[in-house]
């Protein structure tokens, strides 16, 4: 992680990053690469605003994931636009450290959950879930979910299925706690449900 992100924020910081050019020659990784960037806005200090951009793109990795694709859909408009390098670089400076620091912890192990079919569905539904959440206005949950998402990359990024099973655990605790006991979850159902029928 530490290397694609050193490779991408080589270069003159107000070029533009399309989602599609930091997608390609990824491999198996692009979910996980996907979904980091997904994560990113999530990091800003502007209440409503992050959550609201960084959730969608959350649930569509998840969804994507859920329906078995083999590699990331974009729509056009989303493929097109991305980070800026600068904007990057300042994350990838913040961020460096604590990669670092993970490298001794985070490595290619039970690779069979990462791949197996049922196991990427199960992530889907969790990553859906906690970009709805994230997208609602939830106050002072933005960072917990942010460190929660790229927990999920990591685990997508390096293929270790070992801090994915440990993502997994935690992201349930959190739609338990903020969804299911909070009830917003059904809240947003329930609306969504109003509007079909």
């Amino acid at each position: 992680m530490r290397t694609i992100l050193a490779s991408l924020v080589d270069g003159p910081v107000d070029e533009l990053l399309p989602l599609r050019t930091l997608l390609d020659g990824l491999g198996r990784s692009m979910f996980g690469m996907l979904l980091f960037i997904a994560t990113l806005p999530a990091f800003l200090p502007v209440p409503g605003v992050a959550g609201a951009l960084s959730g969608p793109l959350v649930s569509l990795v998840g969804l994507q994931l859920v329906l078995g694709l083999r590699r990331p859909w974009l729509p056009g408009f989303v493929a097109t636009r991305g980070p800026r390098r600068g904007t990057l670089a300042r994350f990838e400076h913040r961020i460096s450290p604590w990669l670092l620091r993970l490298e001794h912890l985070v490595r290619p192990r039970l690779a069979a959950l990462i791949d197996h079919r049922a196991a990427t569905m199960f992530t889907g539904v969790l990553l859906v879930l906690l970009g709805l959440l994230l997208a609602l206005p939830i106050p002072f949950t933005n960072y917990v979910f942010g460190v929660l998402l790229l927990a999920y990359a990591l685990a997508l990024l390096e293929r270790d299925g070992a801090l994915l099973l440990l993502s997994w655990g935690a992201g349930i605790a959190a739609i338990v706690i903020f969804g299911v006991t909070g009830g917003t979850l059904a809240a947003v159902a329930t609306e969504w449900l109003d509007r079909l029928f």
